[in-house]
């Protein structure tokens, strides 16, 4: 068993190893207003052998939402929190993501001409409703705060009642119930805190199912076209497992390893936190290059892409992670931590990091404001995403000063 006392203690590698995380999806994902990227800070597109920066940016979150898992179980744990309100709590967060989730995904169909407010609109309301419900509002309050707390979770629950009823799609379709991004950080959060939460921290239970996770990749990817291109268990479209799957939202495999391969490191991390800064960093790499080596291997069978979830692809960000974070926890242990104040918010106020870019795209969708042209164009191109980026998270810093605070 680990020492329980570590989870106790806040673990700045990890705030750090999310705030990167964080930092580089929200430049990635202001691609879609620059031309000329680089291809290899792009995505793969379908079918194509290749991972690109923005193919690690998903899997890197979802390993280090695995890495929180172990510290926000057992530190409720030690907070005297009962079993049965743990459940609740990893319940209601799923609940959370999976809502949050929906609402930004029907926003990217965009809206109908026939809604009576524009997208930029959309996006507004919907920032509105989630810091409504979901802001982290102080506990030591007095009666009248606790008052007007409670109408700002009533107008925020409204806001998103508006939007839900309203939507409509271009092809005049309803609002519907599709998670994107955020709801399978949902289903895949649920299924590993569940797992943790009956198994605790105990090895002999999280390693055979993170291993379980990576059979049923290997076995459910179709190989390359040389192999056949079609999976090892190559079974009719309707068959239990599928269905099994389906029902668990484990899909793949694939998403829910990465996201156990983080509670396995925290764990192992806790074990062995007794051991010296050099050895960490040097089993850490180890660690890395043999998961490298096993991707490298995997990838004669299977193409590397984030479309389908291969084999290989989990591998090299698994890898990828593990290097990092053994790097990071090296330059925490030297207090080498100052250039992490720049980034800092996005490792401690994620979601609200997360939401603010949608409040950037709403006011210039509501202004109609343009960027200039030489701005969105190769090099400079690049340079504007990186400054929004940190614009970014020079606003949710802000935000915190004034108890502006998304916590699920």
């Amino acid at each position: 068993m680990s020492d329980k006392t570590v989870y106790s203690r806040r673990n700045l590698a990890i705030d750090m190893l999310r705030a990167l995380t964080m930092f580089t999806m929200i430049f990635v994902n202001d691609f879609w207003k620059v031309h000329d990227v680089p291809h290899w800070l792009e995505h793969a597109t379908y079918g194509e052998d290749f991972m690109g920066l923005a193919d690690i940016v998903f899997p890197g979150f979802l390993f280090a939402v695995g890495m929180s898992i172990p510290y926000a179980i057992e530190g409720r744990y030690s907070k005297g929190y009962s079993p049965e309100s743990t459940l609740g709590h990893i319940l209601s967060r799923t609940f959370a993501l999976l809502v949050m989730g929906a609402f930004i995904t029907n926003s990217e169909y965009r809206l109908s001409p026939d809604v009576c407010y524009p997208i930029g609109v959309y996006w507004f309301i919907m920032a509105i409703g989630f810091i409504g419900v979901w802001n982290q509002y102080p506990r030591t309050a007095s009666p009248r705060q606790k008052n007007i707390f409670l109408v700002c979770k009533v107008v925020g629950v409204l806001a998103l009642l508006f939007l839900a009823f309203t939507f409509r799609n271009p092809k005049g379709g309803v609002f519907g119930f599709s998670g994107g991004i955020l709801g399978a950080i949902g289903w895949t959060y649920l299924v590993c805190a569940v797992t943790y939460y009956l198994s605790r921290d105990r090895i002999k239970y999280l390693l055979p199912v993170w291993i379980i996770f990576i059979l049923i990749c290997l076995l459910t990817t179709p190989l390359r076209e040389e192999f056949g291109a079609a999976p090892i268990l190559d079974f009719p479209d309707r068959n239990f497992l599928s269905g099994l799957l389906g029902v668990l939202h484990i899909g793949n495999g694939a998403l829910p390893a990465f996201t156990m391969g983080g509670v396995l490191l925290s764990v192992f991390s806790a074990r062995y936190v007794a051991k010296s800064d050099m050895w960490k960093l040097r089993t850490s790499w180890i660690v890395a290059a043999c998961i490298l080596l096993v991707g490298i291997f995997s990838h004669h069978f299977y193409i590397v892409a984030k479309i389908g979830g291969t084999p290989p692809w989990v591998f090299y960000v698994i890898a990828i992670s593990v290097a990092v974070y053994g790097t990071l926890t090296y330059l925490v242990s030297r207090g080498i931590t100052g250039w992490f104040n720049l980034i800092k918010p996005a490792g401690t106020a994620t979601l609200t990091t997360y939401l603010i870019p949608y409040v950037f795209y709403g006011f210039a969708d509501v202004t109609g404001y343009v960027l200039p042209d030489w701005f969105t164009h190769g090099f400079m191109g690049l340079v504007n995403c990186i400054c929004f980026a940190f614009v970014v998270i020079g606003v949710t810093w802000v935000l915190e000063k004034l108890h502006v605070k998304l916590k699920i």
